[in-house]
């Protein structure tokens, strides 16, 4: 019988009686279930803080099942004034509160905001300091930065082509290692960082899920555009080296987009020290991303054209920018590891590319020649990274 029906009709309706049933529980389920006893759950995060003089202004959401009303608030266990949130907040909304409190530059404060049922929700202030405003200056400081942390090192490390090209073809698979070490080292970095934000967000739509699920949709997003590049110039000689050095200066980028927000946001709370050896130290760790982009072209027989070059470059350093301005205006950590995660999928993705290229006459991608390459690659990332201190 169910074979005269279309099958757009017959899961049409199985999808109709799914969408009938869930909205008949949502309605007469509270009228079956018996009363939920004890208190309720009132869970609140503090997504961001923004001191000005003698106010503290919070940005509280609701991260739990029931509504939670501030009734007051205490700043050192001080009792402080305060406006805002004069409405219970609802389970994911958000409002934002103004605390009246003469705050001391430099100083510690611990903030208590008591519920209407007497629980208490605490927040750190670790140094007190006055928050920068979004203002023209703050974005046109962030945009410099990213150039400086991004456009530049990578650049700079791309110059090393004109060198790599006279390499033997030894070379070529230790340089690919080394590449493969760079890039896995990068990996393992952004994705424990991501999870350490995760762990510090208040969970409301989600945690180490987001960089799961960012790591997940970048590979995938990744691989597709690499299975349509590589459909596109199938029969094309010289292509394959340079759809490579796109996917990794995509990779690269993703991740520096992530490295940016963590900028940008450090800068939002005070908590970046700008100066000359941040800079520098960024340049160092960020100029072996361009080692790594440049790579796979040193087999191409055609020399890219420096348009290509910089194309490249830009794609790869230019988020750092993107990232730092978003994190300067927006400091929200589940954000921040969404990205962190989208630079994880990138870059895992990259590694799989690259791997092809390693292997020798044999079909091997790992020997004693491969396997030096790699760790040199992860050796000179974390030395470089030590450099770095946000």
């Amino acid at each position: 019988m169910t074979e005269r029906v279309p099958v757009w009709a017959l899961a049409g309706g199985v999808i109709a009686l799914i969408a009938v049933v869930l909205a008949t529980i949502a309605i007469v389920g509270d009228d079956t279930l018996p009363e939920r006893a004890g208190p309720p759950i009132e869970e609140i995060a503090v997504e961001s803080t923004r001191l000005e003089p003698n106010q503290i202004e919070l940005t509280l959401r609701n991260t739990g099942p029931d509504a939670v009303e501030v009734a007051q608030v205490f700043v050192a266990d001080a009792y402080a004034n305060f406006t805002g949130a004069d409405d219970p907040i609802g389970r994911l909304h958000s409002e934002t509160i103004t605390v009246d409190f003469p705050w001391q530059e430099g100083q510690p404060y611990l903030v208590s905001l008591v519920t209407s049922t007497g629980a208490v929700i605490e927040h750190e202030i670790p140094v007190a300091v006055e928050t920068p405003d979004n203002d023209g200056d703050l974005f046109a400081l962030m945009a410099l930065l990213g150039l400086y942390v991004g456009v530049i090192p990578v650049t700079l490390g791309m110059l090393l082509l004109p060198a790599m090209r006279r390499f033997r073809p030894a070379w070529i698979r230790i340089i690919m290692a080394v590449t493969v070490g760079l890039l896995a080292f990068l990996a393992v970095d952004a994705g424990l960082e991501g999870f350490e934000i995760a762990g510090e967000s208040g969970g409301a739509f989600g945690g180490t899920e987001l960089v799961l699920l960012g790591a997940g949709l970048a590979f995938m997003a990744l691989t597709a555009i690499d299975r349509y590049l590589s459909a596109k110039r199938e029969g094309e000689g010289g292509a394959s080296g340079f759809r490579l050095a796109l996917m990794i200066a995509i990779g690269i980028g993703l991740h520096n987009m992530g490295e940016g927000l963590a900028i940008g946001s450090a800068y939002a709370i005070s908590e970046l020290a700008l100066g000359a050896a941040l800079v520098v130290g960024f340049a160092i760790h960020n100029t072996t991303e361009g080692f790594a982009i440049v790579a796979p072209l040193v087999r191409e027989s055609e020399r890219p054209s420096i348009w290509r070059l910089a194309g490249l470059g830009l794609i790869a350093g230019a988020p750092a920018i993107l990232g730092a301005v978003i994190g300067a205006s927006v400091t929200n950590a589940e954000l921040s590891a969404f990205l962190l995660g989208l630079g994880v999928g990138a870059v895992i993705q990259v590694i799989v590319q690259i791997t092809p290229s390693m292997r020798d006459k044999s079909g091997r991608a790992l020997d004693a020649m491969t396997a030096s390459g790699i760790a040199a690659g992860a050796i000179a990332f974390y030395l470089t990274s030590l450099l770095v201190s946000v």
